[in-house]
């Protein structure tokens, strides 16, 4: 369900198939040319719609087939990994900023908030009609040849940390972010579980970590940047 003239322009724009709009009786608002053309009683669409005052277009778009992660990978060099993010603004936003530095797709792990729900797709401002979005686990990530980094807020024993202006994201490379409570397992380190290289943000003030939204469009860009110096 993608709600509004902008992100349903977004959609079509991309080759996204509309099935169908639904706009109030007598609204101007529906798309020419894409899907058939729904209009609802007054005050109906208020009540069907995810916000409080939507703007019609409401419209119901058909999802890609999704590849499996191999296929999504095999030509990937800048990939994002989500590890269970469960807040559909985070997950939005992620796919915002990785879209616009330019990474190649983007995973989420089983447990992970549905890449489509109609927040996510909001928070996204179109981009998820622009970036592959597939789940699969942090292994077959691994499974296809991508350098896996991991973001770790703290020290934790067993792990060699570095900040993320001096690692090297140049090559074909995977950052995993944690789940927004418990981050990457605490077990994990340089020689247990799939990671072998870890980067933190480093922090000049009091707070322990940073929201991880914030902290993924923070590591997007230091590669993007690292990336297009090369």
């Amino acid at each position: 369900m993608v709600e509004g003239p902008v992100l349903v322009a977004e959609a079509i724009a991309a080759g996204w198939t509309v099935e169908a709009q639904f706009v109030p009786v007598g609204s101007d608002a529906a798309i020419e040319g894409t899907g058939d053309v729904v209009e609802l009683a007054a005050g109906v669409l208020e009540r069907v719609a995810s916000t409080e005052a939507p703007q019609p277009p409401l419209a119901i778009v058909a999802m890609p087939e999704s590849p499996g992660v191999g296929d999504a990978l095999f030509t990937a060099s800048f990939v994002v990994v989500l590890d269970q993010i469960t807040d559909p603004g985070n997950l939005g936003t992620i796919t915002r900023s990785a879209e616009a530095a330019g990474a190649d797709a983007i995973v989420v792990t089983p447990g992970s908030v549905d890449p489509y729900n109609p927040k996510v797709v909001r928070a996204s401002a179109g981009a998820l009609f622009h970036v592959p979005v597939v789940t699969g686990s942090i292994d077959q990530v691994a499974a296809a040849g991508v350098h896996l980094l991991g973001t770790s807020s703290h020290g934790i024993p067993g792990r060699t940390v570095v900040a993320h202006t001096d690692a090297d994201l140049t090559g074909r490379i995977a950052l995993v972010m944690g789940n927004e409570a418990a981050g990457l397992p605490d077990d994990w380190n340089d020689t247990v579980g799939p990671i072998r290289s870890w980067i933190t943000i480093p922090h000049q003030g009091r707070s322990e970590s940073l929201n991880v939204a914030m902290a993924t469009t923070v590591l997007v860009f230091e590669a993007a940047r690292q990336r297009t110096r090369i």
